[in-house]
């Protein structure tokens, strides 16, 4: 019996240690903070994505946390790279173990996620509220007051505030309260709940309120928490990154960013109206009306269907008729010059196929030309994306001038600095120079936003 009692009590004790000493799981805190992002060039950002915080809508990214995001992006002078996860114990590991330096989303500031986690300054508050189905026409609910969560079994992301504030309900009022942590996000239960699959969960009063625009069946008025501040979260060490965002931070209150940006989406009228769509990523996968087609022509070219989509959508935004004041036509907005030497007319030009199909070819006739000179696939598709936008005899000079100046011809990052630089004449005049002055900052941007787009593309449609 002694045997059992004191196995009882270390398996106790092991329980609460690993329940509300949440760094026990992380010993390992690294040392990454701003100065070695900003030799890295780019911000590691995890965030979760739902219908108001990060989500694709017609091919656009959009959302509260990734418009703060970008707006801190060009506040710091960074480049961001998101990645994206459902599970919140998750992407607070990779946070600590040093595989991103910041959580992008909705923390609650709660002593027990401070033991391991230095928290910005607050974007907002909000209560944690239950989130239950109308029981019948009527609207008569099963909850109807705290006490009746005696016995009932709550679903909450794993990991997630709610399910320790569930455990301290219990305790403090003395019911029992079955709480099952599992993988998904809190939109995902929530949605769980209004499609029968689950009968509580809770969520934020500003997420749960949103969502029940979209199912008028739910009930989220039932309060289980006081206001919380909900923030951003880096590691404890990297007090620099923490002073860099505060900072930006403070000027988004000055200026009234943050103020319009919550009511942008967390008081959108057109919310429902988006969610609906085929084009909202989230729930029906689709970029666009064209998927099929890209799909189809990508496998010719050997990329990602997502890659040429993000091409496609900063040519025309997907849009089919669209005619530039050059002349270039369709989706992938082409001359007709240019159509005449891969075998179409200006009039098959403008049906979407055929454009999408000829610039297919184009595509891979740069990449057969640029082959050569740059073998990783990866980088050579950023040579093929600038030759697309600016041509590739301008892509040709830059090679030359880098090899000239001593920089590596197969790294994007070399050569663009030379296609900045062909707008001097101590460049474009140079006797290895054949296609004389141009201004590649357009170009520089069209690769890194065809490739931010790709990035997002592939976040949100990555079980699809």
């Amino acid at each position: 019996m002694r045997r059992i009692i004191v196995g009882a009590i270390i398996v106790v004790c092991w329980f609460l240690f690993t329940t509300f000493q949440p760094d026990l799981y992380f010993p390992r805190q690294v040392q990454v903070d701003m100065p070695q992002i900003k030799q890295r060039g780019r911000l590691i950002v995890a965030t979760i994505y739902n219908t108001v915080d990060y989500f694709v809508y017609k091919g656009t990214p959009m959302g509260f946390q990734f418009e703060m995001l970008k707006d801190y992006a060009e506040y710091s002078g960074l480049e961001l790279e998101i990645v994206v996860r459902d599970d919140v114990q998750e992407i607070t590991k990779m946070l600590v173990e040093g595989q991103c330096d910041l959580i992008a989303m909705n923390m609650p500031v709660t002593s027990v996620y401070k033991q391991f986690l230095a928290f910005t300054t607050p974007l907002m508050s909000a209560k944690q509220v239950l989130v239950q189905r109308y029981d019948s026409l009527e609207k008569r609910l099963n909850i109807n007051n705290i006490y009746d969560l005696d016995d009932k079994t709550v679903v909450v992301p794993r990991g997630s505030a709610y399910a320790q504030r569930l455990r301290n309900l219990s305790h403090e009022t003395g019911m029992r309260i079955h709480v099952v942590e599992v993988p998904e996000n809190e939109e995902q239960l929530i949605r769980m709940v209004a499609t029968g699959e689950i009968d509580y969960t809770v969520s934020t009063d500003l997420l749960a309120q949103v969502n029940q625009k979209y199912f008028p069946i739910l009930h989220t008025s039932l309060e289980i928490s006081f206001p919380q501040n909900l923030a951003w979260a880096v590691r404890k060490n990297s007090q620099e990154l923490l002073s860099s965002i505060n900072r930006f931070m403070t000027v988004q209150r000055q200026t009234a960013r943050l103020a319009i940006l919550r009511n942008k989406y967390y008081q959108n009228q057109w919310a429902n109206y988006m969610v609906n769509s085929d084009y909202f990523v989230l729930n029906t996968g689709m970029l666009s009306p064209y998927d099929d087609l890209i799909r189809k022509y990508s496998e010719e070219l050997g990329w990602d269907w997502r890659l040429l989509a993000a091409l496609i959508y900063q040519e025309s935004n997907f849009n089919a008729q669209s005619r530039s004041h050059r002349g270039a036509v369709g989706l992938m907005q082409l001359l007709p010059a240019t159509a005449l030497l891969f075998g179409a007319d200006t009039v098959t030009l403008q049906r979407p196929a055929t454009n999408i199909a000829v610039g297919v070819k184009y595509l891979r006739w740069l990449d057969e030309k640029l082959k050569p000179l740059v073998a990783q696939k990866e980088e050579r598709i950023k040579f093929v994306l600038a030759a697309y936008n600016i041509g590739i005899g301008h892509i040709f000079d830059a090679l030359m001038l880098a090899k000239k100046y001593g920089k590596r011809m197969d790294r994007w990052a070399d050569v663009r600095e030379f296609l900045l630089n062909k707008r001097y004449p101590q460049y474009y005049n140079d006797s290895i120079v054949k296609f004389g002055q141009c201004w590649g900052d357009q170009t520089d941007r069209y690769v890194s936003e065809v490739l931010s787009a790709f990035m997002h593309y592939k976040n949100l449609t990555q079980n699809r």
